[in-house]
């Protein structure tokens, strides 16, 4: 079998190296030798082992040997006319682009089985951690009820300096820039915007609806402070960037932000680069998938695996199915209710409906903080406003 990779960065060198040193394995689980036949990047790899780079992406389409195409690019400009134009030309596309297949995915995923072919993405959430194949395959014999988890390695490793080095957010950050974590621009992960295309991918897996990820709620942890921090571990809580996703009353719900876990709970002691994912099913109970959320070889091993995958099954669709979008499908969760902490400038009353437990600040008298029960966002606002001298700082979720 002859594949193409579009995309030489990280993930697709990683791709090929996979692809080199594990020819006998894939042999023998693909029945034949699978050979790269084309690499599509604009830069230049004089270095490089590999002596089939192009720059003209016609190269692989016209090439009537090449079977499956490996889409590495990132982002939706040019991947999404490239992958589009591939499928139908009946050549069978694995991604590991999670905006991609987050904006486009019920469309390719259309085409791929309207052709007979695969569009698979197993690498697009956790990395290595296989996770999409599960959720359209083993799991769903029962309806699920939820899927949350820690979907983006570059904000848990920043938390993890910040809970267990005692550092900023800021210095925290440079670390992670530093060692690769995070890009020069970390915006995408620290704005949670990575962890939304994740777990829009997960809940159409889970509830077999599309949702646009515009209308996902989503906060990031650049406002999470040192004094948060303190009173999570006084409370004995740590905090994560959560992507979640539910069954509300009114559609598909699905929210990224900022969250106290229980240090009982198990994605509490997910740190550095690491990813947890819970789905949680009426029938199934809790179900918890773990690894390296990132990284070249972790990645691309979960590329390479979808390559065999699309291999094994020539002329044959696997079908996985979500329905396109509507808004309708969409809920905003206002009906949803969560526990929440929130951080206060003032005294607090002696009083508080409401709330299960009261902590105060070991540096500052005139701050304190609560716990509350299980509220609505409007009886979240009504509870801050009803404590009218004091003001509210920050506020998170309590998941778990």
């Amino acid at each position: 079998m002859k594949i193409a990779i579009m995309g030489f960065g990280v993930v697709g060198s990683g791709v090929g190296e996979v692809v080199t040193k594990n020819q006998d394995i894939l042999v023998k689980k693909c029945g034949e030798p699978v050979e790269i036949a084309h690499i599509l990047d604009l830069r230049d790899f004089p270095d490089s082992d590999f002596k089939c780079f192009t720059k003209d992406f016609n190269d692989i389409l016209s090439d009537p040997e090449v079977g499956v195409v490996v889409e590495t690019m990132g982002g939706v400009n040019p991947a999404y006319d490239f992958t589009k134009k591939l499928l139908l030309a009946g050549k069978q596309v694995v991604t590991s682009n999670k905006e991609l297949v987050a904006t486009h995915g019920t469309e390719l995923i259309k085409i791929a089985r309207e052709n007979n072919i695969n569009y698979l993405f197993e690498a697009s959430v956790g990395g290595g951690i296989p996770i999409i194949r599960p959720m359209y395959s083993c799991l769903t014999a029962g309806e699920a009820t939820d899927v949350f988890g820690i979907l983006n390695g570059t904000t848990n490793y920043i938390l993890t300096q910040m809970f267990q080095c005692g550092e900023t957010f800021e210095n925290a950050l440079k670390a992670a820039q530093q060692k690769g974590y995070a890009e020069a621009d970390p915006t995408a992960d620290v704005e949670g915007f990575d962890t939304c295309r994740k777990i829009a991918i997960l809940a159409a897996l889970a509830f077999g609806k599309a949702l646009d990820c515009k209308g996902i709620s989503t906060e990031g942890i650049t406002k999470i402070t040192a004094e948060d921090v303190a009173y999570a571990e006084k409370l004995g809580y740590s905090i994560k960037l959560i992507g979640h996703s539910t069954k509300a009353e009114d559609g598909i719900y699905a929210a990224v932000f900022p969250a106290f876990i229980p240090k009982n709970n198990p994605l509490a002691g997910i740190n550095d680069v690491f990813n947890g994912i819970i789905v949680k099913g009426e029938d199934l109970g809790d179900v918890m998938f773990y690894g390296r959320g990132a990284g070249k070889l972790p990645t691309a091993n979960a590329v390479v695996a979808d390559v065999v995958d699309a291999i094994k099954h020539k002329n044959v669709n696997i079908i996985i199915k979500w329905e396109e979008y509507n808004a309708s499908n969409q809920s905003q969760g206002e009906s949803l209710k969560y526990a929440y902490y929130v951080r206060f400038k003032g005294v607090a009353p002696s009083n508080i409906p409401n709330c299960k437990i009261v902590a105060f600040s070991d540096k500052n008298d005139d701050e304190f903080a609560v716990l509350t029960e299980e509220m609505s966002q409007a009886q979240l606002e009504e509870f801050k406003n009803s404590l009218k001298n004091n003001q509210a700082l920050a506020q998170m979720r309590i998941v778990g």
